[in-house]
């Protein structure tokens, strides 16, 4: 099969294409490598700003369009899958459309219906933009919701969703707000999001040996994405770890990376116990499933339907927090005050990535979908 997949969110569709490569396809990624985290692709469609930028940029995406025809399978991350006004992209999307196979939309991240839906219908009990059956008027979420909602972004994310083949949500929340759309609820398909796992570190081969009485201090890692820090709730999350660090000065550890690259925060996340990820989610995304799979601690999105949705009846690895304040320092601190908890959840950690997420078995449940257009 050869398949083409445009766009990058936190290294799903290049992890993807690993995936389908060692399965035996062929494929390609053509990305701006997610902006500053500079993941790898096949066709790189960076853009940087100024006219000579500009120019560049458009220059690499002309040459690079003869080379997008001729495959089974095209996926988008995203309908705005390349750094162009939103209005600027349904030729594009529609010369795709003519010169390839079946089109394939993932719903991984921000569009039109994650806002609208989530917005005025709120299947979700909170989400980036409700609390309960209140809405969310904070400016982080009033930003991303004029961006998307009566825009062009509104008008090319009905394009694209409508139009195409079908649609892949990578997470329960996002399943679950596409099928609160009845013209999309029959083509929305859920498949995890991918991850290439590594060979555990060699603690978590034996945890029922491993005695936290010699470690005293917890270190935790979060990571801060430049303008998305409030809208992802990573603030509370970190303000409460900061008190927390106060109080407990000898028995927390705080590591912080913000804007860097993705090697150096791979790097910075290695030697941590728990990662502090996000709190208006359901589930774990890439951030948190790449620390999963390294035997760090995922402390942020865990609910039922996230567990329900993969079938996983045994193991509960992620400490689930609610979005306010107080949950978020309660679960850090019992994780300070309890460390026996430490190898158990970490063990589990690795056996949910390897059981659900393992790039090779999510690659082949895509080949399968694929062949089933």
């Amino acid at each position: 099969m050869k398949i083409l997949l445009l766009g990058e969110y936190s290294n799903v569709h290049c992890t993807l294409a690993e995936g389908f490569k060692a399965l035996g396809h062929e494929c390609i990624v053509v990305s701006d490598g997610d902006h500053w985290k500079d993941y790898p692709r096949d066709i790189d469609l960076k853009r940087e700003f100024g006219l000579r930028d500009n120019l560049s940029f458009l220059w690499r995406l002309l040459k690079a369009l003869p080379r997008l025809r001729g495959f089974d399978i095209v996926q988008l991350i995203n309908p705005v899958f390349v750094e162009l006004k939103a209005e600027r992209i349904p030729p594009i999307y529609r010369y795709l459309r003519r010169n390839n196979g079946k089109m394939v939309m993932g719903a991984f991240g921000m569009d039109y219906y994650w806002a609208q839906v989530n917005t005025d219908i709120r299947p979700l009990r909170y989400s980036d933009f409700n609390l309960g059956d209140q809405v969310r008027h904070d400016e982080a979420a009033e930003v991303f919701r004029r961006d998307m909602m009566g825009t062009p972004k509104e008008t090319l994310c009905k394009l694209v969703a409508q139009d195409c083949d079908a649609i892949v949500a990578g997470l329960y929340e996002y399943w679950a707000t596409y099928n609160a759309v009845p013209s999309l609820r029959g083509k929305t398909t859920f498949i995890p999001f991918p991850i290439k796992t590594l060979p555990a570190p060699a603690a978590l081969s034996d945890t029922s040996s491993l005695s936290m009485t010699e470690k005293k201090t917890l270190s935790l890692f979060i990571g801060i994405s430049p303008n998305r820090s409030a809208y992802k709730g990573t603030d509370i999350l970190l303000a409460a770890a900061q008190a927390l660090q106060q109080k407990y000065p000898d028995r927390l550890q705080l590591r912080i990376a913000e804007g860097v690259p993705f090697a150096q925060y791979q790097h910075m996340m290695d030697t941590s116990d728990a990662l502090l990820d996000q709190i208006y989610s359901y589930t774990p995304a890439m951030n948190s499933l790449l620390a999963m799979s390294k035997g760090i601690i995922d402390i942020g999105g865990g609910e039922p339907e996230n567990y329900a949705i993969l079938g996983e009846r045994t193991l509960r690895p992620i400490v689930n927090v609610q979005p306010t304040y107080e949950s978020c320092y309660h679960e850090i601190e019992q994780l300070i005050l309890h460390p026996e908890r430490i190898p158990e959840l970490k063990r589990q950690s690795v056996a949910y990535i390897k059981k659900h997420h393992d790039y090779l078995k999510v690659a082949q449940r895509y080949i399968d979908f694929y062949r089933s257009l």
